[in-house]
């Protein structure tokens, strides 16, 4: 008995030497995993982008800046002239967080009767409101421009708006980028699974003997999940909308095209991964790899300024990534086509360099 299980053993350990991928995630997956937890994610968020309505213009006001920028919590980099053109950077995604310094600041200060600045913060994300509230109690310090003698301004300096999500519920937060992570999830194995399919029952074979050149193979491939995806993301709209309540502040045409660019995006990484995979569970354990990151270090989980800023590069390259941020610039912000634009023009990019490598993958391992 014992040398007919060190036999079998023996034939799955001969297995999995030949079976490079599966071997390959064995060590890959836990390395993957500890990097992006040990060294991506930080829940302790630093060096917001932050934006300074400062209507005072004072020594004081000046000094207040510079006390926050020293907490390391917020970098101011935009300065703007009205609270107006500080929540249309909030709405563009360029701020997370914006402070206002009201014009009678030193007057408030002295008296103290009631905070002296405000916060105006993305609500969107529930990591920036807690961001903001560490901020707001935080001791404060600075001199007056007459006696030069420091002022100790109490906990509660700032009093805290929170915009497109004052009352911080965590489906507003959560349902829009669901959008993005279900999409990835069955876009990209529905299709690498369609090719790998193919290649096992040899239909593949046939289609190549016929006129039809790779690349329209792979198109004609990805319409009919094009479809899909669209069915997908109107059915998590809809469920958000109806039972939790999900406020759709911007265009749906807007955001139907977005979609379809993220969509062709997924879609041909899915082709990618057909190309290397030679079974359906190869297919589904490399979709599975590729999955993960993006769920982890794309800002639907962990803040995404709480990231190193080469994790921060690395997921830019990401297409969950940017339309996460289309997603809830959309649908919480109202953002308009020129505020998102940003982040959809990496989509077509994304788009492109994954289909040419589909196509030339899929060539050159079929010829």
């Amino acid at each position: 008995m014992l040398r007919r299980i060190m036999a079998i053993a023996h034939k799955e350990f001969m297995h999995l030497r030949r079976d490079r991928l599966t071997f390959g995630m064995i060590a890959g997956i836990p390395l993957m995993l500890t990097l992006i937890f040990g060294y991506g994610i930080n829940q302790d968020v630093r060096h917001l982008n932050a934006g300074v309505a400062d209507l005072a213009r004072t020594q004081a006001s000046r000094q207040l800046i510079e006390d926050a920028r020293a907490t390391q919590i917020v970098d101011p980099e935009y300065s703007v002239d009205s609270t107006q053109a500080l929540q249309a950077l909030l709405r563009q995604g360029k701020v997370s967080i914006g402070i206002v310094i009201p014009p009678d600041f030193a007057n408030r200060l002295v008296r103290g009767d009631r905070p002296a600045a405000q916060l105006l913060v993305d609500g969107s994300d529930p990591t920036l409101f807690a961001s903001a509230r560490q901020l707001s109690q935080l001791p404060f310090s600075t001199r007056t421009p007459k006696t030069s003698l420091d002022v100790a301004r109490r906990p509660g300096t700032f009093s805290i708006r929170a915009l497109y999500n004052p009352e911080g519920r965590s489906a507003v937060f959560v349902v829009p980028g669901l959008c993005a992570i279900i999409l990835t999830q069955t876009l990209v194995l529905f299709t690498a699974a369609s090719i790998v399919r193919e290649k096992e029952r040899g239909n593949i074979e046939l289609l190549i003997n016929t006129p039809v050149q790779t690349y329209e193979l792979m198109i004609g491939k990805i319409i009919p999940f094009i479809v899909i995806g669209y069915i997908q993301i109107t059915i998590i709209l809809l469920l958000g909308v109806v039972l939790f309540n999900v406020p759709i502040a911007g265009s749906l045409i807007n955001l139907y095209f977005a979609a379809g660019v993220f969509i062709a995006a997924t879609l041909s990484m899915g082709l990618v991964v057909s190309a290397q995979a030679q079974t359906q569970f190869q297919a589904f354990q490399i979709s599975i790899l590729t999955l993960l990151p993006q769920v982890l270090l794309s800002g639907f989980i962990f803040p995404f300024d709480g990231m190193p800023r080469a994790v921060q590069i690395f997921s830019e390259l990401l297409p969950v990534t940017h339309f996460l941020r289309i997603l809830r610039g959309i649908v919480l912000r109202g953002a308009t086509p020129a505020e998102v634009w940003p982040d959809i023009w990496p989509l077509f990019v994304i788009f492109l360099a994954l289909m040419t490598l589909a196509v030339a993958r899929f060539r050159k391992r079929l010829d």
